[in-house]
């Protein structure tokens, strides 16, 4: 059975209740479906950014709003870990000098230590890794 590995864009997609994303993921099934702590990280960078930013009463409500619903997606699905496998997948992709973003460096070596595809619409930072599988649920 695949595993489809949601980036951090899809997953602010799904949030966001883009219908492509969510007809995909009920066709699927949420059990072949997997975040990465990657993307966890960076959704929560975002959300405690717009925490300290927050300057009225409006704005701080909706960011703890908003970073409580992040919590409760996070807790809803398979979030995959950097574990030592990805971290040799990533050590190699740096030896290779794969010029993407170190986050985007480490989303791909989870996604190969576990034989997923990455979901994406960042196929021209993702396309630059060897042997990486890489969907676009958002692409007609």
């Amino acid at each position: 059975m695949s595993l489809w590995i949601l980036d951090t864009d899809h997953v602010s997609l799904f949030q966001h209740n883009h219908p492509a994303i969510h007809q995909r993921i009920n066709a699927i099934g949420s059990q072949a479906i997997a975040v990465t702590i990657v993307t966890f990280e960076e959704q929560i960078y975002g959300r405690l950014n717009r925490i300290r930013r927050a300057n009225s009463e409006d704005q701080l409500l909706l960011s703890y709003r908003n970073l409580k619903a992040t919590l409760d997606y996070f807790k809803s699905i398979d979030v995959i870990n950097f574990d030592q496998q990805a971290y040799g997948y990533f050590s190699e992709l740096v030896r290779q000098r794969i010029r993407v973003g170190t986050q985007d460096l480490r989303i791909a070596a989870i996604a190969l230590s576990q034989g997923g595809i990455i979901v994406t619409r960042n196929r021209k930072d993702f396309e630059k890794v060897p042997g990486l599988q890489i969907e676009d649920w958002t692409a007609q």
